[in-house]
This record gives C-alpha cells, sequence and structure tokens, in this order.
C-alpha cells in the first residue's frame, strides 16, 4: 500500500479528521495532496484543501523561533554562548545559554502546571519561577519553557513584538505567504480547527493553552501555515532555493551541531533503530521537528527529500496514534520514493 492509499485508508477508518502532505525530492519530485475535512466552529463539515491553513503548533520552534534567533546570530546581534541572564537579567540561572536552549539540555523542566484556556497566566513569570529539574547538558528534556524564553530574548534583543519581527524578517523574506501568527479572522474558512473545547472547536486561535496565554504570540506556539508553505521553507533548509535571511553556515550548523539527538532546534536522526518519527527508513543526517496538533516536517539532505505534513489530529481528541502514523507514513514514503 502506498503511501497516498495508506492516508486515504485513515480517513476513511476516521483515524484522521484530514490534512495535507507534501513531498519533494530535489527539482524533479513534487506531490501535493489533501485529505478528509473538518468541523467548523459553527459546526458546519468543511473539506481540507492544498490551500487548508493549520495550526502549527510546536513546528513555531523551526518555523519562527530558530531561523529569529540564527537571523540575530548572522547579524551579530547574538551568540549561542551569549547567557540567557544576559538578556532577561530575571532568570536565576547565569550558566544557561542560547545553545542550551535550542539543544533543549539547559536543565529547565518540559512544561508547566497545566491551565486550560479559560485560567488568567502570566507565562513568562511561571517559566522564570522554575526551578531546573536536572544538571544543564545532562540530558536532554525536550522544553516548551527554552523556547519561550527564546521569543522573549528575540523580543528584548529587537524591540519588536516577535509576530511582527518573523513577518518582516523571516516569512516575508522567504515568501511564506500563507504562515503567520494572530491569522486574521477574514481567513477564518481557510483555518482547519484543532480540538473541541466545551461546545465549540478551536478555530483561528491557537490551540496550545500556554501560547494562547501570550496573547496568541509565543516560541513555543503560535503559528499557522499552510502545507506549500512549509515545503517552500523545507528546500531553503535542504539548500533548493537561494535565501539570504540567514547565513548559509548557519543553516548547517543548526542540522550538524549536535547534542545527543537533538541538533539546534530540530530533532535529528544520529543513529539506526532511533526512536523518532520518520520512522526507520531515512537515512542517518535526516532532521526535522514535529507539532501537538498533529503537524510535521522531516528532511533529508542526502536524498533532498522533504515531507510536510499537516494535520488537526486533535479534532477527535487527545487520544490518537500520531506518532505510528508517522512513523509508518515517513516509512512508506522513502521506501516509494527513494527506494523503489
Amino acid at each position: 500500500m502506498n503511501f497516498n492509499l495508506y492516508l486515504e485508508n485513515l480517513v476513511e477508518k476516521k483515524e484522521l479528521p484530514g490534512g495535507v502532505l507534501y513531498v519533494q525530492q530535489g527539482n524533479t519530485y513534487e506531490f501535493i495532496k489533501a485529505y478528509g475535512s473538518f468541523t467548523d466552529q459553527e459546526g458546519q463539515v468543511q473539506q481540507v484543501t492544498t490551500d487548508t491553513i493549520f495550526d502549527l503548533a510546536s513546528l513555531t520552534k523551526v518555523v519562527a523561533t530558530l531561523p529569529s534567533i540564527l537571523f540575530l546570530i548572522g547579524k551579530r546581534e547574538l551568540s549561542l554562548e551569549d547567557s540567557v541572564q544576559k538578556i532577561i537579567p530575571s532568570l536565576r540561572f547565569k550558566h544557561i545559554t542560547i545553545r542550551h536552549l535550542l539543544h533543549h539540555n539547559s536543565g529547565l523542566p518540559a512544561d508547566l502546571p497545566y491551565r486550560n484556556r479559560f485560567e488568567s497566566r502570566d507565562v513568562l513569570s511561571d517559566v522564570l519561577s522554575e526551578d531546573l529539574i536536572y544538571s544543564t547538558e545532562e540530558k536532554v528534556v525536550y522544553s516548551d519553557l527554552g523556547m519561550i524564553l527564546l521569543g522573549k530574548i528575540i523580543e528584548e534583543i529587537s524591540g519588536e513584538r516577535l509576530n511582527e519581527f518573523t513577518r518582516k524578517n523571516i516569512f516575508e523574506p522567504w515568501q511564506l505567504n500563507n504562515t503567520t501568527y494572530l491569522p486574521s479572522k477574514e481567513h477564518l474558512e481557510q483555518i482547519a480547527s484543532t480540538e473541541k473545547v466545551g461546545d465549540t472547536y478551536v478555530q483561528g486561535e491557537v490551540h496550545d493553552e500556554k501560547a494562547f496565554h501570550l496573547g496568541g504570540v509565543g516560541g513555543s506556539a503560535g503559528v499557522f501555515s499552510t502545507a506549500q508553505d512549509i515545503g517552500l521553507y523545507s528546500k531553503y533548509w535542504l539548500g533548493l532555493e537561494e535565501q539570504n535571511v540567514i547565513p548559509e553556515s548557519l543553516i548547517e550548523l543548526a542540522q550538524k551541531d549536535i547534542f545527543k539527538h537533538r541538533g539546534l532546534g530540530f530533532e535529528v536522526l544520529v543513529e539506526e533503530n532511533q526512536d523518532i518519527s520518520c520512522g526507520n527508513k531515512w537515512p542517518i543526517g535526516t532532521f526535522g521537528h514535529n507539532g501537538f496538533t498533529g503537524t510535521s516536517v522531516w528532511m533529508d539532505p542526502e536524498h533532498q527529500l522533504s515531507a510536510v505534513f499537516l494535520t488537526n489530529i486533535v479534532h477527535f481528541g487527545r487520544d490518537h496514534k500520531m506518532k505510528e502514523i508517522r512513523q509508518t507514513l515517513h516509512s512508506k514514503i522513502f521506501e516509494e520514493i527513494v527506494l523503489a
């Protein structure tokens, strides 16, 4: 069964509400297709199209926050070795650097204690009040908190709110024309709704509670985009499209400056049989990222291959098989395109 039939069957069996798959290899192969549907906040069923906009969730970390940090490093306004405390004095840990936050090895916990979107919260204060839960560089603990701090660092260095900075310096220069924080209500019918909260589905507002409490703009979540935009984004990282936003040396460094299985921002396949979302067929050096709502982008420099899969799996609730789906899907993609 090929990857296209696999997704069609998942939708038919209601294991997946809908989504858009974009796959490309070099400049010779490109596939894009929409699957399934979603129920909007008015209770109407809408078909997913290739122009559907999805809540990227944690893909924000590598689509907005990582390139913004690298942009500032390229402009010599920031360094990987800068102490976070130098920029955010209220952080109590002088030894933690920008690099630690990107490697997810700072010692910060993964998350804050949960609060729903209807409760008030000062997210940054709560992040700054957290203690370290392990010694810095002892291990990797994937942390939203570190990325929230990076978002704040971008704002402090630039003097602009994160959504404005990313729009002007990343999304517009890279021609990611449907990629944004705080999507316009005019495009609401184009945005896939995520989870049902109370009696209605969340649509056009960020699903992640911390990002919601940050006003929809955070370093860990908040960006909305299309599969075609993230497909173009992937081409910059694979060197298939020219760009002058980030120095090429930093584009390469993000993939190759590795601590355990983490590059700068990205997860990297570093050993065979690693439990990773792209499955066990893709080669060492493959890198990418996932988002909680059901989004992902994975890139293979060796074969100039990338796969973007945007879905809203949380539309059916938080009990799902997205990890298994991702691994199976990516294995089928690699078998069909590279190994066939």
